[in-house]
């Protein structure tokens, strides 16, 4: 925060907290080294009865006195020139300091001190120093009146609050990163939870490969999974529809040309039946990427037809792998959420309004979950999601504030460029880059922010830095933080539970803290290490687990004259040998044999008793 230094005055009061009965030496140091980001203090670690006062630690804030202000600064090594204790005298310390900041009280008398970033007075040799007192301390972490949430405590001193400015956090894009079990999935929840108190008009789409959050927000929360999604095929771009039909692989430049080509087409023939083949030109047209609704059984019929055009002959072997690449997707089960519908209509308000939760009927949050979908499966729909959040927040005017959080991040845009999915990097990139404009936030949640792409990275303003054990990753968030603030990063490898560094955009200054405890019931993942608690009690279903693996519906069984039961003891001539067979029940339901058909009516139906 920027502040007049001319409307600054001295402190009223001394800064002088002893009693006339403490000893000199036993809360306060003297400066004796200074070069500027550092300075060096020589204190006592015991005082003069032999008991060790403990007041010097790591981590811990000080306070410099220099009369008109006092500088801050923050402990980050504490040691004895000689390696060694004497247990007759006194033990004179060297405690290293890395200056943050300086703070002066305001104008009126009972003002609040400000904090200012930035040094104007330096430490003199000989200057007092001692613990920083509390209101200083509040003073440091004040948001200057920012929209502000409450999320936990300071690591150095839990009576004071920890308080983000939301709107910022959110506007400029945060990133939680720390290693497994330190419980960043935790402080997404209380993140999430605050969020939405402090801003019930946003809409959150979570991207959630654990399936864990739904059960942190039951009461905002709207799952969406492999069998719950409705995505028509015909919302896909040309690029996000080739990697379902080439499965990750290399595509075929012939095979995605004919594609460009024809669907199109296909697309016209469903807007005017009778308008067969002619394709309008002009402001009107419709491309690949237009999200209109057409039939694969139009596209596969235009296939045919250019297959058998004599100028297509050179063609045909192309044509003839794209068919079947078609025709392998439409029947894939694991692709149902797509090519599910058995009357293709226009649903993309349906569609939109549930995933986006527009309206939200109370529930604003969209838990995506993706156990289990195969890869090419997670990069298209995440690529489509992405890309329709920024969209609906570009042309709703700003109207829709919607907050899309990635968990695992990497997995969707890893530093490798080779690696990954290229349309849901640039999604992804686009809002990081432009989405604050419309109302399109970016949360990144990963545990290995050195796989991440460093472009996504570096456009989250605010960082929740947890424990992290590797040097990559401890480099990169070093990287993001201010040089005025690198030994706070020190603390990385060994911090606690529910502990992370702050710092950014949506705190005054770096932070060190401690989030509030969530009930044991809204933990993510809870229920499911429930549910993996009772069925471990029993015997391994191993029919179960293939079932799930092959995600294949069952056939059904159809009561027909030649799959008859017979007895082999029973003899012609005897009662009954023969039965008469049973009527087979003409379904009123027009089936519809074309691709389209929902897989659960696969197979013969069971019949009516």
């Amino acid at each position: 925060m920027y502040v007049e230094r001319e409307a600054s005055v001295g402190e009223p009061t001394s800064q002088e907290r002893r009693t006339a009965d403490q000893n000199d030496k036993r809360i306060l140091g003297n400066v004796v080294q200074c070069d500027g980001a550092r300075a060096t203090i020589s204190a006592y670690a015991d005082d003069v009865d032999g008991a060790v006062t403990g007041l010097w630690t790591v981590g811990k804030m000080i306070s410099i006195n220099l009369g008109t202000t006092r500088t801050v600064g923050l402990v980050y090594a504490i040691g004895k020139s000689d390696l060694a204790w004497n247990n007759d005298g006194q033990n004179a310390i060297e405690v290293s300091i890395e200056l943050i900041g300086e703070v002066r009280d305001g104008a009126e008398p009972e003002a609040k001190p400000i904090f200012d970033r930035g040094i104007t007075v330096y430490p003199h040799i000989g200057a007092v120093a001692h613990r920083i007192r509390t209101r200083d301390l509040q003073a440091v972490y004040d948001l200057a009146g920012r929209h502000s949430i409450t999320i936990g405590s300071l690591a150095q001193d839990e009576a004071i609050a920890a308080n983000i400015a939301i709107d910022d956090t959110l506007a400029r894009h945060f990133a939680i990163v720390g290693t497994t079990g330190v419980g960043k999935s935790t402080a997404v929840s209380l993140l999430l939870r605050k969020s939405i108190a402090a801003r019930p008009d946003l809409r959150i789409l979570i991207l959630d490969p654990h399936n864990e959050f739904a059960a942190s927000l039951p009461e905002y929360c709207v799952r969406v999974d492999s069998k719950t999604l409705d995505l028509p095929f015909w919302m896909f771009t040309l690029e996000e529809f080739a990697e379902v039909l080439f499965r990750g692989r290399e595509t075929v430049p012939e095979e995605i040309d004919a594609l460009r080509d024809l669907i199109p087409l296909a697309k016209n023939l469903y807007r005017n039946p009778g308008s067969g083949a002619y394709l309008r030109r002009g402001s009107d047209a419709l491309t690949a990427d237009t999200p209109v609704p057409y039939r694969i059984a139009d596209l596969l019929k235009q296939i045919d037809e250019r297959m058998g055009m004599l100028e297509s002959k050179t063609d045909r072997p192309t044509l003839k792998s794209l068919k079947t690449r078609i025709e392998s997707a439409a029947a894939d089960p694991r692709y149902r959420f797509m090519f599910n519908s058995r009357l293709i209509e226009d649903t993309i308000h349906e569609t939109i309004g549930n995933i986006f939760r527009v309206p939200h009927h109370g529930r604003p949050v969209t838990c995506f979950e993706m156990a289990g979908m195969p890869s090419e499966v997670v990069n298209s729909v995440c690529s489509v999601l992405a890309r329709l959040a920024f969209d609906l927040a570009l042309w709703s005017e700003g109207k829709l504030q919607l907050l899309f959080l990635c968990e695992e991040a990497h997995r969707y845009m890893p530093a490798d460029a080779r690696l990954g999915f290229a349309p849901t990097r640039h999604a992804l990139s686009r809002i990081a880059k432009e989405g604050r404009k419309y109302g399109c936030y970016l949360g990144v949640v990963t545990q290995r922010p050195g796989e991440l792409d460093p472009t996504i990275l570096s456009q989250c303003s605010t960082f929740f830095a947890m424990r992290l054990a590797n040097e990559q990753d401890q480099a990169i968030i070093r990287s993001a933080i201010a040089d005025s603030s690198a030994s706070t990063l020190a603390f990385l490898s060994s911090m606690g539970q529910r502990e992370a560094i702050a710092f950014g955009e949506g705190v005054a200054t770096t932070m060190r803290l401690k989030f509030e405890r969530l009930p044991a019931h809204l933990l993510p993942g809870t229920a499911k290490r429930e549910e993996d608690v009772t069925s471990k009690a029993g015997e391994v279903d191993l029919v179960a687990i293939v079932e799930r693996l092959r995600n294949v519906p069952k056939p059904q069984s159809q009561a027909m004259a030649f799959a008859e039961v017979v007895d082999s003891g029973r003899q012609a001539g005897d009662p009954d040998y023969r039965k008469a067979p049973a009527a087979r029940v003409q379904s009123d339901e027009d089936f519809d044999t074309r691709y389209g058909l929902k897989p659960a009516t696969f197979g013969l139906r069971p019949q009516n008793d």
